[in-house]
């Protein structure tokens, strides 16, 4: 159970799980299903999901295969945990067939262009999240909703959201205090049922990392479509499915996410430039500069043991429902390893990226100054911080302070068995070429 005292939460049970009576009967009634993972099966729901049959090149079938493999030889994936990737995977074969049937409509795709983004790269919980929401209040920018980002096109036919879909979206929302939106698109829906979901199975997760349809997200998103990134290993343990990640070359990956957001440029109509975030792209910055060579690239720097602590605890906390047995120590070593992985890749790559276009933001001095780290961001992007941007960044963070959803209070020895000593000695080759300040002792 979760304890709170005031705004600070503390998580109790992180190993032995405990359930309320809400969680036990989402958890009761989630363990009755039962899930074939089969690449036909994923495919053909898609197509019943879309009316449509055309995915495109063939080479998306490989990944797919290798992560379904990973899934079936998971035996700890609870009923619960196979249910969400599988209905994930639909999701992402829908949305690759009414892409190829918007990229089969679109001959002229090449022509398009993505000017001039700005690109904000670094560790997750390391402040990319907030700092990607906190310029997309800008509305100079061009941003990337989580609603869209999870489907940015409906199939041919099916705009308009049955009258149950809304339904079931507005009493949730109701039931759990998530407000309204005027949005009418059954896309918006099934994203805010989605987090409905996650707000039943977990309540603390909006202390953690709010998911809601509006929250500004990651282009990573996009590239689940072609089921190449390493979005697949926050939803489960995919070891097997790191490692072909780790073999393989990226960039027809990121190339693919590109066309998407070119689709959703046309779409809109809006030529302003995209404000974007991915906390993959530490690790795969030559791909980023492949298909954005004129990006500004923001990238932000925290301790890694802050970092590990909060995505251990965030993960194993979501493993009480997703899995039938939690192992906090295990997910702490997974990330660890993970994450030692991608910065060491950040520290070798960083510099393709000159100082004309890239920008080093650290924690602790983006969270003293919000505002001046904004104000450095445009002065390296060539923008003036003009009394409309100033108003809408000053709403932004009016209604966004830090910890309102509550303030996690982590326990790493007693959670993890490990002191902050112990995972920080791996990491000195990040300290010596970033001064990022200790947060952990």
């Amino acid at each position: 159970m979760v304890t709170r005292v005031g705004n600070d939460i503390y998580f109790d049970d992180l190993a032995d799980p405990k359930f309320g009576l809400l969680q036990g009967l989402v958890r009761k009634l989630g363990n009755l299903a039962k899930v074939n993972f089969s690449i036909e099966n994923i495919l053909n729901d898609a197509r019943k999901a879309t009316g449509l049959t055309d995915f495109g090149p063939d080479e998306f079938l490989e990944p797919l295969g290798v992560l379904l493999a990973a899934y079936k030889s998971d035996p700890l994936m609870s009923p619960i945990g196979a249910t969400q990737v599988y209905n994930d995977l639909v999701r992402c074969a829908s949305n690759r067939l009414i892409i190829q049937d918007r990229r089969n409509k679109t001959p002229d795709i090449g022509s398009i262009e993505i000017k001039n983004p700005l690109s904000i790269a670094g560790l997750p919980r390391s402040g990319t999240t907030h700092l990607v929401n906190l310029l997309a209040a800008d509305s100079r920018f061009q941003k990337l909703p989580l609603w869209e980002a999870q489907e940015p096109f409906n199939a041919p036919g099916k705009d308009k959201a049955a009258s149950g879909l809304r339904f079931r979206s507005r009493m949730l929302n109701r039931l759990l205090n998530n407000g309204d939106s005027d949005i009418d698109d059954p896309r918006y829906y099934r994203c805010s049922l989605r987090w409905s979901g996650m707000k039943m199975m977990g309540p603390e997760l909006a202390a953690m990392h709010p998911m809601n349809p509006d929250h500004i997200h990651e282009e990573l998103e996009l590239m689940t479509f072609d089921f190449g990134c390493n979005q697949f290993e926050w939803t489960a343990m995919v070891p097997e499915y790191r490692d072909y990640y780790f073999r393989k070359e990226q960039t027809p990956h990121y190339e693919y996410m590109r066309d998407v957001l070119k689709l959703m440029q046309i779409e809109r109509g809006n030529p302003r430039p995209w404000v974007l975030k991915c906390v993959q792209n530490p690790e795969q910055l030559p791909a980023l500069k492949h298909i954005m060579p004129d990006a500004t690239v923001i990238f932000t720097h925290r301790d890694p043991v802050a970092v590990i602590q909060s995505c251990a605890t965030m993960i194993a906390w979501g493993h009480r429902m997703l899995r039938t047995k939690v192992d906090p120590r295990m997910v702490l070593d997974y990330w660890t390893d993970r994450f030692e992985t991608l910065l060491r890749a950040c520290v070798r790559d960083r510099d393709i990226w000159g100082p004309q276009q890239s920008l080093d933001v650290l924690f602790h001095e983006y969270m003293a100054d919000q505002i001046g780290t904004v104000q450095k961001i445009y002065d390296l992007y060539g923008w003036g911080f003009t009394d409309k941007s100033k108003s809408e960044i000053g709403e932004f963070l009016e209604h966004h302070k830090r910890g309102k959803s509550g303030r996690v209070r982590y326990k790493l020895m007693e959670h993890f068995g490990i002191s902050a000593d112990e995972i920080r000695e791996r990491f000195e080759f990040y300290f010596d070429k970033f001064p990022v300040q200790k947060e952990v002792e």
